[in-house]
């Protein structure tokens, strides 16, 4: 047959391994890990799940050679730790017997290792080593690494790398970017040395080709190598793309697939991770630019999703391999329906970060549109349901729609009732949005999906007492959604009003000069919108802070682009709207005037409880999910709406 993506998925040759296709996983870390760092049951099926749907390599993410000098987080797994074997060849064979190359990546943090790195506000005085000696922001005092223990690290790589090759993992990844050890020996920032590992570019270079010689001397020659490297430091003082060019023509001898990220360790979260703001594909021009000027493949990052986009960029010529991350967390089984043209029953990564913020916030690892991750293993022993339900849904957004979902695919006779004409809830106003279109994707992807499970979705139908009586389900589950908060202040219902839900209608009007009332995250990212189609754009916020209801990976880059972008009030309280704009109060109750054109209101959403207590009454067993119960993220939506089905 004629494949829609020919040159995505013709097999690879990396060493004397053949690849299936040409879409990688990105080394993802997972925190369920032991403290001694050895992988558990839950760790290996969150690996495993993306070989399972299609990816051509799996690698396990930063397995620290040597522990009490390189741990680059406070969860690693640790390659020297006594008892670390079986769970490594526990996770090869989980990777492997999905027709997946297991890759294990090596690293180590340099100056950077150690938990408490993470937060900069401790104070701390433990020693590290790095190439140069120095003081870090949060006080740690970093100690120039003598050559003593240069020598020892080369050895550990070489030890990691028997190891893993010995549980049964078929490639070697071998982390020399992202600020970590041996992008610190690389950097004219942070190596500062006068010996034989400092001053040209050259010697720069001597620990990673010291490395790369004592890993190939441990597998032997027909084993893979592949080496990340970042194109860029990002950071003054830090090398540039032709620095790294030059990195990369001295290790081609000595690798088998050179995959090309960039950034390092502070200062340039967001041009490794891109942010939803900016194009996908936006480092694939680094790769590109290396590829020109080495023979062994090539591989590329940049927030990729799109199987066409994908394809362009292996027909091209541009580079040999893409890279996934967050678009095999969203949906790890991209590859594969890529591969069998399905690529509409894709679900998009958003770029909102909830799995890296979730991360920082309570160490667990989520997706905000796949309640699987984090839940991979437990999610293997699902019970189907003994008995098939008649299962009616009141409400077509996110919540409705995954419990719709789930539920048919559990074997339940499944009805979704939407009281609009359209799907999607309050997703519908992200319409107007770029930056926000994978969000309004999700919701045709998932109109395809409750299709292909066999839903029946009556747009247009309002689920009443009466009509719960007529259809006689087993179970109502309630996910009616909010409504918008609408602050009782005069000229609150004036013609220049705007609520946010309804800014992406064609007849919403808006002018010029705009204030958004509320500096939450849909406050904020209304008027980064706003202001990139060129409007004056304010944000007016009654609390110290604005986006506070961000995640903690997002909300950093939110405040930058307001910064760039919009003007934003804080400490005002709106108090009246008029022809001439908002009139605000500030603490000490004077008045502030605010010039609009279009006042939007962003102020929140309230749960539909009415809706919600008409209708507990009507069927054996009620359930609520969603928005209804407390307005949140999609996030806690889809969870929700997942595991409700799973109860039935």
């Amino acid at each position: 047959m004629e494949r829609k993506f020919p040159h995505l998925f013709s097999p690879l040759r990396v060493g004397n391994v053949y690849f299936k296709n040409r879409i990688l996983s990105a080394p993802m870390a997972y925190p369920d890990i032991t403290p001694e760092g050895y992988l558990t049951p839950e760790a290996a099926a969150f690996f495993e799940l993306r070989a399972r749907g299609g990816a051509a390599v799996v690698p396990i993410s930063e397995c620290i050679v040597h522990a009490e000098t390189g741990k680059s987080h406070n969860i690693n797994i640790c390659l020297d730790a006594p008892n670390v074997l079986p769970g490594l060849a526990i996770t090869a064979s989980a990777i492997k017997r999905h027709g997946a190359i297991a890759s294990a990546e090596l690293n180590h943090g340099g100056k950077y290792s150690g938990a408490d790195n993470i937060d900069k506000s401790k104070n701390v005085k433990n020693i590290r080593y790095g190439p140069s000696a120095d003081v870090l922001d949060n006080g740690a005092v970093i100690q120039e690494m003598p050559r003593e223990m240069i020598h020892m690290l080369v050895e550990q790589y070489g030890k990691g790398a028997a190891l893993v090759k010995k549980a049964g993992f078929e490639m070697i990844l071998l982390h020399a970017g992202h600020g970590w050890l041996l992008q610190q020996f690389f950097s004219p920032a942070h190596n500062r040395r006068t010996d034989e590992y400092g001053g040209s570019l050259e010697n720069r270079a001597r620990l990673t080709l010291e490395v790369l010689d004592a890993i190939r001397a441990a597998v032997g020659p027909d084993f893979p190598i592949e080496i990340r490297i970042s194109a860029e430091e990002h950071h003054e003082g830090g090398y540039t793309l032709s620095d790294a060019i030059e990195l990369a023509k001295l290790v081609d001898d000595k690798v088998d697939l050179i995959q090309v990220s960039t950034g390092s360790h502070e200062g340039s979260f967001d041009k490794t991770h891109q942010p939803m703001f900016v194009p996908r594909g936006g480092l694939v021009h680094y790769a590109a630019e290396v590829k020109k000027h080495v023979k062994k493949p090539v591989a590329a990052i940049g927030a990729l999703n799109d199987p066409y986009m994908m394809e362009e960029i292996i027909a091209s010529g541009k580079v040999d391999a893409v890279v996934l991350g967050r678009a095999l967390l969203a949906d790890p089984y991209l590859p594969q329906k890529a591969m069998m043209g399905r690529e509409e029953e894709i679900v998009h990564c958003l770029r909102c970060f909830t799995c890296m913020g979730e991360r920082m916030a309570t160490g667990l690892r989520i997706c905000a549109v796949n309640p699987i991750i984090g839940r991979e293993y437990e999610s293997n022993f699902a019970p189907a349901p003994t008995e098939p339900k008649k299962v009616l849904i009141a409400g077509g957004g996110p919540a409705g729609m995954q419990c719709a979902i789930t539920a048919a695919r559990r074997g339940h006779e499944v009805i979704l009732c939407e009281k609009a004409g359209e799907l999607g809830g309050a997703l519908r106003c992200e319409r107007a949005i770029p930056f926000k279109q994978d969000l309004v994707r999700y919701i045709s992807t998932k109109a395809l999906e409750m299709k292909n499970t066999g839903v029946d979705v009556r747009l247009g139908t309002e689920v009443t007492p009466e009509l719960v009586e007529s259809i006689k389900p087993d179970v109502l589950v309630i996910a009616v959604g909010a409504e918008p908060i609408i602050p009782p202040i005069p000229g609150i219902d004036s013609p220049n009003v705007v609520v946010a839900n309804n800014l992406s209608d064609p007849e919403t009007k808006i002018g010029q000069r705009v204030v958004v009332l509320g500096g939450g995250q849909v406050g904020c990212e209304a008027a980064i919108h706003l202001a990139q189609e060129g409007r004056d754009a304010t944000v007016v916020e009654m609390l110290p802070g604005v986006a506070v209801d961000a995640n903690g990976r997002q909300r950093p880059i939110l405040l930058d682009m307001l910064k760039k972008l919009v003007t934003v009030k804080t400490g005002l309280k709106g108090t009246r709207i008029t022809d001439e704009g908002l009139v605000c109060a500030d603490k000490s109750g004077n008045e502030v005037l605010l010039p609009a054109d279009t006042i939007i209101c962003a102020v929140g959403q309230k749960p539909l409880r009415s809706v919600v207590e008409g209708l507990l009454n009507s069927a054996p067993r009620v359930v609520e999910v969603g928005d209804c119960v407390k307005p949140q993220r999609i996030t806690e939506a889809t969870f929700r709406g997942h595991y409700a089905a799973l109860d039935i």
